[in-house]
């Protein structure tokens, strides 16, 4: 798919973002990309960058040839310019083995209008998967970045005013922390082997709440245990090479499939699967597939199920007009809900599963409510897959949900 449809940019602009996104013709004519990490941008961050580098650590579902980069400037409200970046394979922590520069449309500097957003030219650079990718951004004025506020990993600053460290191999310069990822939004990887780019799509339970959960007072992050990381895992182990398969995960906690619950917070307002869906899905690179996991946070914030199914709809016809499949799961157990909200809750999975395929809206059933719930209480969470909050799961469950679902579907998409 192209760049974000939700973009609306002056013309000029417009021409800066589309030459950075496919770099000469024959660089085009040339690849085969698809989207192999991905982590939404959601908002600004709390932070000014001034005269700075950022090293901010992507791990990749599959490997390649070459990879291409997303810098995002969504929710900025000024243009944006990266003065230098590169990208090299991580080497443990602010560390990176042989950094090779990035470009965009040639240049080694970009600026990203406001509310825009830019690929780079495409990096030659060996990959493979389930593997670290660093990718270092210098900023030499000063901006707000946007952000995905859950990383569930360390990535790297170096002091405001230090200057451009985006060459070091080594991370000493960058010696702040942040558990968020700013700027960079997604990593293509040039591999025409590939059959597709299979997206997760909805809230928290999408973007790895609970994946760092080892068992009482054990916590491990950066080790990418999301079930979209396990299930990648298990494509590449299990399915055969012509059928390989990319997950880029389009998760954003705390968001709703649809756009108008009362109680809604107002840092995920705008942020409904059908408002993102463009940037966020169909903006990526060789989408085949979509899980769509959304609707707990719809009930949690007062949605019954007609608002949500109405939602349901819309998407998968839009994903549906696009040439994705789409699977979908009931939604999943959650603790404080009222009777009223599991009445909607086995409203929204009824239909959901009948015919095994959303009443022939979507393309199959992937049914995690089965995975997670406590078959001697449905409406709790299996204690053992349980993070702690009745809500997400914990390492064990992440990895039940992963192995639940069907490669051979996949395979089809």
């Amino acid at each position: 798919m192209g760049i974000s449809g939700r973009t609306t940019v002056p013309a000029a602009a417009a021409a800066v973002a589309l030459t950075a996104l496919f770099g000469s013709s024959a660089e085009a004519a040339a690849r085969t990309w698809f989207t192999s990490w991905a982590e939404s941008q959601q908002d600004l961050a709390g932070v000014t960058l001034n005269h700075q580098s950022l090293r901010m650590i992507t791990h990749l579902s599959q490997g390649g040839d070459a990879i291409r980069v997303r810098v995002q400037n969504t929710f900025g409200t000024a243009p944006l310019t990266i003065d230098e970046a590169t990208a090299g394979i991580s080497a443990g922590a602010s560390a990176v083995t042989a950094p090779a520069p990035v470009t965009f449309g040639g240049s080694p500097s970009v600026t990203v209008p406001a509310g825009g957003e830019v690929w780079s030219d495409g990096t030659p650079l060996a990959t493979s998967p389930d593997q670290d990718v660093a990718i270092s951004l210098y900023v030499a004025g000063t901006a707000v970045p946007g952000e995905h506020d859950s990383a569930l990993r360390d990535n790297y600053l170096t002091p405001a005013g230090s200057g451009s460290h985006v060459a070091d191999p080594d991370g000493a310069a960058y010696t702040q922390k942040v558990g968020a990822t700013y700027l960079v939004s997604a990593v293509d990887v040039d591999h025409p082997g590939l059959t597709g780019t299979i997206v997760p799509f909805g809230s928290s339970v999408v973007d790895g709440t609970g994946s760092t959960n080892c068992g009482p007072g054990c916590t491990e992050t950066g080790t990418n245990r999301r079930w979209a990381d396990d299930l990648a895992r298990r494509i590449v182990a299990e399915l055969p090479g012509t059928a390989q398969l990319a997950v880029a995960n389009a998760g954003i906690g705390g968001t709703t499939s649809a756009a108008g619950c009362p109680g809604m917070p107002e840092g995920v307002k705008g942020l409904d699967a059908l408002s993102r869906l463009d940037r966020d899905v169909l903006a990526l690179h060789g989408v085949t597939a979509v899980i769509y996991y959304y609707g707990t946070n719809d009930l949690a914030d007062g949605c019954t199920a007609a608002p949500i199914l109405d939602s349901y709809h819309q998407v998968f016809q839009r994903l549906r007009d696009a040439g994705i499949k789409v699977y979908v799961t009931p939604i999943t157990p959650r603790p404080g809900y009222s009777d009223q909200n599991n009445v909607d809750r086995h409203t929204v999975g009824l239909f959901v599963k009948q015919g095994n395929n959303c009443s022939g809206t979507c393309t199959a059933t992937i049914d995690f409510d089965q995975v997670l719930a406590d078959p001697l209480a449905p409406n709790h969470i299996n204690p053992a897959y349980d993070n702690g909050d009745g809500i997400h799961a914990n390492i064990a469950g992440q990895q039940a949900l992963a192995d639940f679902v069907s490669l051979p579907m996949l395979a089809g998409s």
